[in-house]
């Protein structure tokens, strides 16, 4: 069995699932300190006017927080606003309707915690995937993971681009807007685009993390 431990991402993005894709049990790292400006709280879609940056609010809070007990803030109405821009940016592609009621629900269950959100958020599109995948936790917070673990944490985030990553190749598919192609957005994008044709799409754009 092949096991990865990697951090939650919010909506993660197509090259989060191509880091995954061979793997059989994900570990998500519940033990780390929260770190702002990352993809825990942030995706990107594509719009009209290009791509939009989608950010979870959560409450001020000081010095080192585990990310399990990071909060949303709802009193930002950020549900509203993300759910009106992915619907505004998606709602004429070809599989928005069959996916966007199950994540509608999920958007407005008022989750009271990040982590909840972004586990339920990744267990969606896993399902979407019909990815046979285990979901664990990690026990303890390890600052070096065991040889059998593949150590993912803190590869994947937007102070970098993905091209210096091991990860990810983009494969063009038709997406809602232009001619040209906007790669690594967040997963949503490729399944409103392609439905059932993501896997494949991940499995192509998977690139060899032995190289």
């Amino acid at each position: 069995m092949k096991v990865a431990r990697i951090e939650l991402h919010y909506l993660p993005s197509i090259e989060y699932f191509c880091a995954l894709n061979s793997i059989d049990q994900i570990e998500l790292e519940c033990h780390e300190n929260f770190s702002k400006q990352s993809f825990r709280n942030r995706c990107y879609i594509n719009t009209s006017q290009g791509q939009q940056m989608l950010i979870v609010p959560v409450t001020e809070k000081h010095g080192k927080v585990s990310v399990q007990e990071i909060k949303i803030d709802h009193k930002q109405k950020w549900q509203n606003n993300h759910w009106r821009s992915i619907e505004t940016a998606y709602r004429k592609a070809p599989f928005f309707e069959f996916y966007s009621d199950q994540l509608k629900t999920i958007f407005y269950k008022n989750h009271k915690l990040l982590f909840d959100l972004n586990i339920e958020l990744l267990s969606f599109c896993l399902r979407s995937m019909q990815a046979n995948k285990k979901l664990a936790r990690s026990n303890s917070y390890q600052k070096e993971s065991d040889s059998s673990v593949l150590d993912l944490r803190n590869y994947i985030n937007p102070k970098e681009t993905f091209l210096n990553r091991s990860f990810y190749q983009p494969i063009p598919y038709q997406q809602v807007f232009g001619n040209t192609f906007v790669p690594n957005l967040c997963f949503l994008d490729l399944l409103f685009c392609e439905g059932p044709s993501a896997p494949s799409i991940i499995q192509s754009s998977k690139k060899d993390l032995n190289k």
